[in-house]
């Protein structure tokens, strides 16, 4: 419009004022707008050409001199617009390259910034529960349980401290006449009653014709954690079948309700994975072992830890709690067993698992009257102990490869073994002798061995679960419903269920459909 009133010498209109917006425009542009909009260009609102104010100012004619109106002075004219047309253009290019550095570069700090807020606010939550394991805790239990009426502290007992790299200091107390009497007392309440029970099979135990058609009923997986999978290990409690506890390589024990099918409580503390637990028959609570060489007591209504046993310099492999419900047998890597306190986590005996031998102990039970108890070592070894002497009485050779697992039955005569060499061994603990062995595949890899609580049943737990009827030891039932290796293996009340768990993150329970 320029080049054409420069050319035409032509001076432009007046320009005017738009009341609405207070903008300037060229008469005859706005003019054209109102026509065709009815409204302000600024700001949209209604406008009308009668509101236009002119404004008035002394009108100044500059038309281009003669030398510029010929065609090659208006191609310059256009070159050189076009010119500072590109040289914008680029100025703005390098303005949003910049621009764009400067976002990408804060976005990364961003980035930066939220993981630094994630790791500390992990490490901050890590070391908040750490803080809270130390703290004295009165109550672990329920309000009515023994523990609780007798102060249950979760301090670490002076018994077992760190001592810098020369490992444990231990002060061992020995058995007391008072914990003496109260192992035999146990003892012999449990022989009297196996003696009135004789061979009279429990009302209501499953029978084997129901057990050979269980079948999968139920597989939860989402217990512990994906991405770590794995669980390690299993117990049911004895007074409420429907509890289990697992734990798993992600670190944690998790208590579930089978019956609500709802978890009731996530452990959390072990700072290694969970390779052993056990839920105290009568009370609410759990006993775990893992490799970070310390054992753990939890009361599972508060899903805090109320005291840490450490008694071995090495990973913790076997636990087993001795039928008082008061005293813990455990084994580790260290060649050690010790039999320790529940409610004090004192060290009342620390042994170690062979005569001048550094063989580790692989894994312990005790037999259910708790007099005496079975370890098995690396050096394919099971050693029966007698407790109160602190006494090695027997030892079973035979297997080859380190002892994977031991169970005592019910009826206080058998013992199962089994070790890498895929066979499981019955001993008569009368006769001292091994009088049943059944060879399974080659490669089978025996996990946990495990009798139902009537003696009725043992169930076997590796490859995949099988179950074997007592006394004849014939297979009744094989289970290979897990995709990877099953680890721990447990009977419901009168075998009415059974539960295992797996390497491939799942607990399953099996029965009649």
């Amino acid at each position: 419009m320029a080049l054409s009133c420069s050319i035409s010498n032509e001076i432009p209109e007046q320009p005017v004022v738009s009341p609405v917006s207070g903008a300037v425009f060229e008469r005859r542009l706005i003019e054209k707008y109102i026509t065709e909009n009815g409204c302000d260009p600024v700001n949209n609102e209604p406008l009308d050409v009668a509101q236009l104010v002119e404004i008035k100012a002394q009108n100044l004619s500059k038309p281009r001199p003669p030398t510029a109106t010929s065609i090659p002075a208006i191609l310059k004219s256009l070159q050189d617009e076009w010119d500072a047309v590109m040289l914008h253009s680029f100025t703005l290019r390098q303005q949003l390259q910049t621009a764009r550095q400067e976002l990408s570069h804060a976005l990364y700090q961003h980035d930066a910034a939220c993981r630094v807020i994630a790791r500390l606010t992990k490490e901050v939550t890590a070391a908040r529960e750490a803080l809270a394991t130390l703290k004295p805790q009165a109550g672990l239990a329920a309000p009515n349980a023994p523990y609780a009426q007798q102060g249950y502290e979760p301090s670490i007992p002076a018994a077992a401290t760190p001592a810098g790299d020369e490992g444990l200091v231990l002060q061992q107390i020995g058995m007391s006449d008072e914990v003496t009497a109260s192992i035999q007392a146990k003892a012999d309440s449990l022989t009297a009653e196996r003696k009135r029970r004789g061979k009279t099979v429990p009302e209501g135990l499953a029978s084997a014709d129901d057990i050979s058609q269980y079948r999968q009923v139920a597989s939860h997986t989402g217990l512990h954690s994906a991405g770590i999978p794995g669980i390690l290990s299993l117990d049911i409690q004895l007074s409420d079948t429907s509890k289990v506890v697992t734990g798993g390589t992600d670190k944690n024990a998790v208590v579930f309700n089978k019956e609500t099918e709802q978890v009731i409580a996530v452990l959390k503390g072990h700072t290694k994975k969970v390779t052993s637990v056990i839920y105290h028959p009568r009370e609410d609570l759990v006993f775990t072992a893992s490799p970070d060489a310390s054992i753990r007591v939890w009361g599972v209504q508060q899903a805090q830890c109320g005291q840490i046993v450490r008694t071995h310099e090495g990973p913790v492999t076997g636990l087993s709690l001795h039928a008082t419900g008061d005293y813990l047998l455990s084994s580790s890597m260290d060649g050690f067993w010790a039999f320790s306190d529940v409610q004090t986590g004192k060290v009342l005996m620390r042994v170690a698992a062979g005569e001048g031998s550094s063989n580790a102990a692989t894994c312990a039970q005790f037999h259910p009257d708790g007099l005496i108890f079975g370890t098995g070592t690396s050096d394919s070894l099971i050693r029966i102990w007698d407790l109160k002497e602190r006494q090695n009485v027997a030892n079973f050779p035979g297997h080859s490869g380190p002892i994977s697992a031991i169970a005592f039955s019910e009826n206080g005569f058998y013992l199962a073994t089994a070790a890498d060499d895929a066979v499981v061994k019955l001993w008569d603990l009368r006769r001292l002798s091994n009088f049943k062995t059944i060879s399974l595949e080659n490669n089978y890899e025996v996990k946990a061995l495990k009798f139902d609580h009537s003696g009725t049943y043992l169930a076997v737990a590796g490859t995949d679960v099988r179950v074997f009827l007592c006394k004849k030891w014939n297979e009744l039932r094989v289970l290979n419903d897990h995709t990877a290796q099953a680890t721990g293996v447990g009977f419901g009340s009168n075998a009415n269920f059974i539960a295992s768990t797996s390497m491939d993150r799942s607990l399953k329970f099996f029965g009649r459909a």
